[in-house]
């Protein structure tokens, strides 16, 4: 026990600021030999995030508008900073130079087959300024026009027809129905997939554009009172949103796997003329639903398919009719220069002090980001508040922390990812990447991990006070038994996360869509993701500000608190748990059960796979689990090598050589799908095969998954057999 764990054993159990008693903690926890001593420090940490400061920091934050590379992001960051710096953490800005583009004009015209113009757009967003207390933040002249990131300039006039939510089976829907979109501007609403993946299937079958917008049925009146009245979504807000083809790889678009420092020369650069693997060739733009109605309206042609039709107040159609929608959009493509802010707790345990536990959170806004991140950044700005009480009463962990806010992760992960791709070496020591996004949009918590960490989030919940009573865990569970959230709604669910898990919460699997995926997905560091939910429609409009906020999401930021407790002690226990609390026993379960669903989907699509000696690895992976968890339990000191081995394991599930089309991507068993781009399709090398259908590619997927199953089980049983030799105590 080091001096300041005596010291913090001695401080009475503290109460939170809000006055409520703490939950009881639990006296063991996995990962710690004798917890009480990290119970006591957590109590200290548990006292010191405020919600009146999570508050302050939103409204700074929030007060203009902070896109990514403009001089209001600066400034941001150098709010941050400061931030990190008074709380004791050695503080660096670092920038990175990487390709944005941004909106010099953009025009949207509809005709009808006539030849009257249906529309003109994108219009301003704007609500009634006398009703419900209006709207103070719409009128920004520094708020952008209504744009999709990375769509390239393009003036093309065509067709419009309508795909619902432009996904695959959509796209194979009106092939059936012998509707051609070649050479036509595609129409497809919001949700089913990323909005770059609609973009991606609708190049491959031809078309000439796409429009994309929000409609009413997905979160907008079909759901409650739009905004200033309720939380939904009004008629002019516009989702903006990136289209970069996230799932064949992230980040800079001109430097795949290399970092976009400020130096780096253009040789290394992939020339804007040349991009054609992960950017869209063909017009984007986001419209709102008070823009898309008149297209839509006047459509004709046949009526829509079974569950495509939305909430407005009249029948869809496909097109056919020759209504037709000119894009004219110039886009300035350009090298901009965005900033991280890495601030950094040095270890104190010689032989972990340089297994990294990395935190982090993005900053940069479509427009204010209320939500959408900066919930999250205030979240983390408390969490650091409280890990600088801790290191003025003389805490330093054994392992290095380091917190990060990431720049420029609405354009494509961009800021996380150059940032990985600088200490990719390094990474491959991290313990962990914990992450938090939309930090609160209301009160219902919600978590995704890899599967070795899912009883770690869990655990962790146990200690947090609820505003609403009891611990985050007792509410957490309360929410998702009133909900019957077992995502049943989701289509290929046994892609997914399907696995029985022995936790009393369901925690979901990672897919991308946020600053996690160069973590898990390519340098395997293993990775949690927390937030906070509730009604929220203004998603990446001009309306996702301040005022949204305190009227709907969190007024009194007990919520921002929460979190800020819950990611603080996520990053405490990784930083000095005894032995790493990874649970390889679940994640074995877990990659047995995705084996049992794809020869079940495999056999559905008539497809002949051998599947025996993946089982045998996955089940090898599972027994080895098992063992290791037995010997992580047991008391004595942890040897370092144990831990290694521990954090090892995780990154023998990569592949040298990545997923077929997309080599970016080394994750055996989980990756962002290539028509979902959000969704998680787990042991994707072999899922994808079989959706293609392809045989060959299947079974050459299924020896990559097995090689790296064994890979991951002959350390773990290594490791086994090593902390078995040893006496107990030694």
């Amino acid at each position: 026990m080091t001096r300041l764990r005596t010291l913090l054993y001695l401080l009475p159990l503290a109460l939170p600021a809000t006055g409520q008693n703490l939950p009881t903690p639990p006296t063991t926890v996995f990962g710690f030999r004798d917890f009480a001593p990290q119970a006591r420090i957590d109590a200290a940490f548990l006292a010191v995030p405020d919600p009146v400061l999570a508050g302050q920091h939103l409204k700074i934050l929030t007060a203009e508008p902070h896109w990514a590379s403009s001089p209001e992001d600066y400034k941001t960051a150098l709010y941050v900073a400061e931030k990190f710096k008074a709380a004791g953490l050695e503080t660096q800005i670092v920038p990175y130079r990487v390709l944005l583009n941004k909106p010099i004009k953009i025009l949207i015209e509809a005709f009808g087959p006539n030849g009257t113009k249906l529309m003109t757009g994108p219009s301003p967003e704007h609500v009634d300024s006398t009703a419900d207390g209006g709207d103070p933040f719409q009128d920004d002249p520094r708020v952008t026009p209504a744009f999709n990131g990375s769509s390239p300039s393009g003036d093309v006039t065509g067709e419009v027809i309508y795909a619902n939510h432009g996904t695959l089976a959509d796209f194979k829907q009106l092939e059936k129905l012998h509707i051609s979109v070649k050479d036509k501007i595609i129409l497809v609403r919001y949700g089913g997939n990323f909005r770059g993946v609609k973009v991606y299937i609708a190049q491959k079958y031809g078309a000439r554009g796409v429009l994309i917008y929000s409609d009413p049925a997905d979160d907008g009146y079909f759901h409650g009172d739009p905004y200033p009245k309720g939380a939904w979504r009004p008629e002019s807000a516009v989702q903006r949103g990136s289209t970069q083809f996230l799932p064949i790889y992230p980040g800079d678009p001109e430097t795949p796997g290399i970092a976009s420092t400020p130096d780096l020369p253009d040789s290394q650069r992939i020339p804007i003329d040349k991009l054609q693997s992960n950017q869209p060739s063909i017009p984007v733009n986001p419209l709102s639903y008070q823009d898309a109605t008149p297209i839509l309206r006047a459509l004709t042609g046949p009526n829509v398919p079974k569950g495509w039709q939305g909430a407005l107040p009249f029948a869809y159609h496909l097109g056919g009719g020759k209504v037709t929608a000119h894009m004219h959009l110039e886009q300035d493509n350009a090298l901009r220069t965005i900033w991280d802010v890495i601030g950094t707790i040095e270890g104190t345990d010689p032989a972990q002090k340089e297994d990294w536990v990395v935190a982090g959170n993005h900053r940069d806004a479509w427009v204010y980001g209320a939500v959408d991140p900066n919930s999250g950044t205030a979240a983390m700005l408390e969490t650091v508040h409280g890990l600088g009480e801790l290191l003025k009463q003389g805490w330093h962990p054994k392992r290095r922390v380091v917190i990060a806010s990431w720049d420029a992760e609405e354009e494509g992960l961009i800021g996380s990812t150059e940032w990985v791709e600088q200490h990719q070496e390094h990474l491959k020591h991290a313990v962990a990447y914990l992450n938090t996004d939309v930090g609160v949009s209301g009160p219902t918590f919600n978590a995704s991990a890899v599967p070795s960490l899912k009883q770690f989030v869990r655990d962790v919940t146990l200690e947090v006070p609820s505003p609403k009573g009891g611990s985050v865990h007792d509410q957490w569970v309360k929410a998702q038994t009133a909900t019957d959230a077992d995502h049943t709604d989701q289509p290929d669910e046994d892609r997914r996360d399907h696995a029985e898990a022995p936790l009393d919460v369901h925690i979901g699997t990672l897919g991308s869509g946020s600053d996690y995926t160069p973590f898990i997905q390519h340098t395997g560091v293993p990775s949690t993701d927390i937030g906070s939910d509730g009604p929220y429609g203004v998603y990446h409009s001009v309306f996702d500000n301040y005022n949204w906020f305190i009227k709907n999401a969190d007024p009194t930021f007990v919520y921002e608190q929460q979190q800020a407790r819950v990611f603080g002690l996520e990053v405490l226990h990784m930083a000095d748990a005894d032995v790493l609390p990874y649970d390889y026993a679940l994640y074995g379960r877990e990659v047995v059960t995705y084996l049992t669903n794809a020869a079940h989907r495999a056999t559905a699509a008539h497809l002949t796979l051998n599947f025996t000696q993946a089982n045998a690895a996955a089940q090898r992976f599972a027994d080895a689990g098992l063992a290791i968890r037995a010997r992580q339990l047991s008391p004595g000191p942890t040897p370092a090598n144990l831990n290694h081995a521990l954090r090892s394991a995780e990154t023998a599930l990569l592949s040298s050589d990545g997923l077929p089309n997309r080599s970016w991507y080394k994750h055996t068993i989980y990756a962002p799908g290539e028509f979902t781009g959000y969704a998680a399709v787990v042991i994707p090398g072999v899922n994808e095969a079989i959706d293609s259908p392809d045989a060959a590619r299947g079974q050459a997927q299924l020896t990559v998954l097995t090689q790296a199953l064994a890979r991951a089980a002959a350390i773990l049983e290594s490791a086994t057999r090593e902390s078995a030799s040893r006496p107990l105590g030694q």
